[in-house]
């Protein structure tokens, strides 16, 4: 397989980032040019739920890389310059003025886009989405002292906006039609005691959906579904998860089933065309991967791909979630797992939950369980068999299992 003389990385979130630096660092010497649709310089997104609505994080904290880097590295980095075809038959793409470039290998790291709150009047100017630093910006802007902040959707960022508001003074109502969120990914005691702790914090926490939302002067109403009367808000952000942005790939005649479909290598089903982060899928899995984690490897993975070298072997995936001051950790998939248990005492605050498919660890998450989660990706990631009891029992050191 040729080396490709030129590369074209659409989108400038971490997956695309990464992607540049792993092809340097992999001796990569050609042309390399990343198409961002924003103006500045890329920066990470997690914070924004966090300390950038905090106001403790100021964009230049948050950066991915310096301004020097791009110039250190010959990334031609191109702000402001949003793709709006891309040619892989030809070799090119078309930039959203008009101009046509060529590029040998195009990676799309196109990422996702916040879904909409999809009822009368979800568009309203009061409803706030949360992607961007201008979202966070203008959000920040209304989470004062005393302000009523209605926050639709209570997986990993609503619950995590929904936490910082409450830190600034608001007054917090969060809705959500599932009454244990999370259960599928975290396990049903860990997202429980998640989801109890914004009632223990003081938030009002309502299960129900939302029908419509009508602008009443000045403020906002949440009309619920099932008899759950009415929220009134002077702000409202929806969290209730982002679609792959795949009009790209489409477009081109890619393989799309929620997200780009992907090989090892994140290869499309274009041979020129990769594709990374939210974005992209492997092909046999189920689910996309959304975490931050997984952008940094997709870009990794992408590079050997693109080089045409054997793609390194990854272990178990793991992300983390921040609020009131306690943090969660996730490795492996818990839908993997056939059945579950506890390691610590769930009304203490402190546990951790593994998933086991026959006698193998398959996913754990923990609250403040640091030791517990490094301790069980080792064990998954090695295949060892481990009896339940073992787990279960906090005297016992896990780490003797890998001995």
């Amino acid at each position: 397989m040729s080396v490709p003389r030129s590369v074209a990385v659409v989108g400038a979130g971490l997956a695309a980032v990464s992607t540049c630096d792993a092809l340097r660092a992999q001796g990569y010497d050609g042309e390399l040019v990343l198409y961002s649709a924003e103006h500045g310089l890329p920066y990470d997104r997690p914070p924004l739920s966090k300390d950038v609505l905090l106001g403790k994080a100021r964009r230049e904290d948050i950066l991915l890389r310096p301004e020097a880097w791009y110039g250190e590295q010959r990334v031609d980095l191109r702000e402001g310059t949003p793709v709006r075809v891309i040619r892989p038959y030809e070799g090119g793409l078309e930039l959203a003025d008009g101009a046509v470039v060529t590029a040998d290998r195009v990676v799309l790291a196109t990422g996702g886009t916040p879904r909409a709150l999809p009822v009368p009047g979800g568009d309203d100017p009061a409803v706030h989405l949360l992607r961007t630093w201008e979202d966070a910006e203008r959000l920040r802007e209304r989470l004062l002292p005393g302000a009523r902040v209605a926050v639709v959707g209570a997986g990993l960022i609503g619950a995590e906006t929904a936490a910082v508001a409450l830190a600034m003074g608001c007054r917090v109502t969060l809705v959500d039609p599932v009454p244990v969120p999370l259960a599928a990914v975290v396990g049903d005691a860990v997202a429980r005691a998640l989801h109890e702790r914004h009632t223990a914090e003081g938030i009002e926490v309502i299960t129900a959906g939302v029908e419509r939302v009508e602008r009443r002067d000045g403020e906002v109403a949440l009309h619920l579904g099932g008899g759950g009367g009415v929220v009134v808000a002077d702000t409202v952000v929806v969290g209730i998860g982002i679609r792959p942005a795949t009009e790209l790939a489409e477009a081109a005649g890619l393989a799309v089933d929620n997200g780009v479909v992907v090989q090892e290598g994140q290869h499309t089903s274009h041979p020129h065309v990769f594709a990374v982060g939210e974005v992209a899928r492997r092909e046999g899995h189920r689910v996309r991967h959304e975490h931050w984690e997984a952008a940094q490897w997709g870009g990794e993975a992408a590079a050997h791909g693109i080089l045409g070298r054997g793609v390194p072997r990854r272990g178990a995936s793991w992300f983390w979630s921040d609020r009131y001051g306690v943090r969660l950790e996730v490795v492996g998939t818990m839908g993997q797992a056939e059945r579950m248990v506890l390691r610590g005492d769930p009304h203490g605050g402190s546990f951790t939950v593994f998933g086991l498919c026959g006698d193998r660890v398959v996913a754990a998450a923990g609250i403040d369980r640091p030791r517990d989660i490094k301790a069980a990706r080792r064990i998954i990631d090695r295949g060892v068999a481990v009896e339940a009891g073992v787990l279960t029992d906090e005297s016992a050191d896990l780490r003797a299992v890998l001995r």
